[in-house]
């Protein structure tokens, strides 16, 4: 497997109170190309801080990230956004959809950041608004006019626009019911299953099930790995070897 992301001796550290919190402790782990890895652990054990600086969007205390060949902790703000924008695709439990902006326009916007020919812009987003099943009769609706797991889905397709080497996914079921949740795991699974790669952070084992690898964070530190294979729905084997995983870790 060809390896997306490495760390070495990864460390972020908050100064609160006077006192300083080490969130992240000397992690070395790496992130495989085409693969649906999911982020899982307690809460506060340092899980949305990882996918933060793995993604460049903060900046570790100590440590090396080398994402494809260049090591993104010696970027600069403005490299970092660059690279982002290129690189990066990313989905979080609150939508953050532009209320003022259409379904579409919203899509389009986060496309021509990176490619300025508005045709091409649009087909894709035409394209990609049909993959995650948001129908014509929606594109021009705003935001607030459609339901959750349908602005979570435009969320994805927003974070696709760019054909990004890789989408981050912090608790993107986090808000929504089983039924729209499970929609947003279908899509997010599809696009997996055609090659893109995926980070996710989850504190539910229905979502985590999705993933073919696993990794545990306790205490700001990779305290195991479970490896899954690909998903195939309704694997009861699957959800055994995941709960007996997470049990020993202390989920």
């Amino acid at each position: 497997m060809n390896t997306l992301i490495k760390t070495n001796k990864l460390c972020k550290t908050f100064s609160s109170g006077g006192n300083m919190q080490h969130v992240l402790k000397n992690i070395d782990m790496e992130i495989y190309e085409g693969d649906f890895t999911i982020i899982m652990g307690a809460s506060g054990a340092g899980k949305s801080t990882l996918l933060y600086a793995l993604s460049g969007m903060d900046k570790p205390s100590l440590g090396e990230i080398t994402f494809g060949d260049r090591d993104i902790t010696k970027m600069s703000t403005d490299e970092l956004a660059f690279f982002r924008r290129k690189n990066c695709g990313f989905v979080f439990q609150q939508v953050y959809l532009v209320d003022s902006m259409s379904v579409f326009d919203n899509v389009m916007a986060a496309g021509l950041l990176t490619n300025k020919n508005k045709k091409e812009v649009a087909n894709k987003a035409k394209e990609i608004l049909k993959s995650v099943d948001i129908e014509e009769s929606l594109w021009d609706k705003f935001p607030t006019q459609i339901s959750g797991g349908e602005a979570q889905r435009v969320g994805i397709a927003r974070a696709l626009i760019n054909s990004p080497r890789l989408v981050f996914a912090d608790e993107p079921t986090g808000a929504l019911n089983s039924k729209t949740g499970k929609d947003v795991l279908d899509a997010l699974t599809a696009f997996n299953e055609s090659g893109q790669s995926i980070v996710m952070v989850t504190h539910d084992i229905t979502s985590a099930r999705r993933g073919n690898r696993v990794l545990y964070v306790k205490d700001g530190e990779i305290a195991g790995e479970c490896n899954l294979g690909k998903y195939v729905h309704g694997d009861k084997e699957r959800h055994q070897k995941l709960s007996d995983f997470l049990i020993s870790m202390g989920w």
